[in-house]
């Protein structure tokens, strides 16, 4: 049941920051006149990430149910799920399933009211994870600033690690010459607002690393060790990033091709290290920080 809860909070995370990724490119970073035609390279990442969010969400407070109760034969008893739906997961869970099934609905919609309800009800959906887990350990005004805080972190984390798989559809665009101008100036808006998300993720992860643990910390067990896997996992995407941008972009025009497939290749990676980092946030969710 540990298992499937975290294989579930796994699925959660990633489809609700693929959600919100794409959804920032076709809402804005790129320029007007291009939205329609990267919404349509897009639209199958969102269609799949938004029922993956409604579905990871039930799978959710299924495995919840379980672990409240004694294993999977209690992910059956209404009795149960009632009582889950009464704690403070349970409430900020109905809010998560109601927006959720709105986002599937908001598939309905067309255009620009389709991509900017989308991307709301994933920013809202992420913003109220903050109300859950070790996000609620403080209580008052320490409380209030720890739940911000994660909000923040959640946030600038999907804007970075959500927006790396429409950076490879756009260096497909790029190779297209009636779309590679708006592909460019779509990916360099990222880049640029991409080093504030680095420094917003790194920043808040480390505070809220010190409300949890303190400083110095009291002990290293797992809790600190899968911290620390997280935080070396996060340091090697930074790395990729400052090497995709400032060491393979610039030999864009001299080794065109090979340089371009490199920048692909390292995104992939990149990619694969984010996925590394949210199974390791869903693990953190069944410790004790220490």
């Amino acid at each position: 049941m540990t298992s499937f809860y975290i294989l579930c909070r796994w699925l959660h995370f990633a489809a609700l920051m693929s959600l919100v990724g794409a959804g920032v490119y076709t809402t804005l970073l790129a320029p007007a006149r291009y939205r329609a035609d990267l919404t349509r390279r897009l639209m199958p990442t969102l269609v799949v990430a938004c029922w993956l969010t409604l579905l990871s969400a039930v799978l959710l407070l299924a495995a919840q149910t379980g672990k409240m109760g004694e294993g999977w034969q209690d992910t059956l008893d209404v009795d149960i799920w009632l009582a889950v739906l009464q704690t403070q997961f349970g409430r900020v869970w109905q809010l998560q399933l109601a927006l959720a099934a709105l986002g599937c609905l908001a598939l309905l919609l067309r255009g620009v009211p389709r991509q900017r309800t989308l991307l709301l009800f994933a920013a809202l959906q992420l913003a109220g994870l903050a109300f859950t887990g070790h996000a609620t350990m403080l209580e008052g005004a320490a409380g209030l600033f720890q739940r911000v805080n994660q909000m923040v972190h959640l946030l600038s984390a999907a804007f970075w690690a959500g927006g790396l798989l429409p950076v490879i559809v756009l260096m497909q665009e790029v190779r297209r010459p009636q779309q590679r101008y708006d592909a460019v100036r779509t990916l360099m808006r990222f880049s640029r607002y991409g080093h504030l998300a680095v420094v917003l993720v790194v920043v808040s992860g480390a505070v809220n690393g010190l409300l949890l643990l303190g400083w110095p910390p009291a002990s290293f067990r797992l809790y600190s060790q899968l911290l620390l896997l997280k935080t070396l996992l996060v340091g090697a995407m930074v790395g990729i990033a400052l090497y995709n941008r400032y060491w393979l972009v610039p030999r864009f025009q001299r080794s065109g091709e090979k340089a371009q497939q490199q920048f692909i290749n390292s995104t992939l990676a990149e990619i694969g290290l984010a996925a590394a980092v949210l199974m390791a946030v869903g693990v953190f969710a069944t410790l004790e920080p220490a």
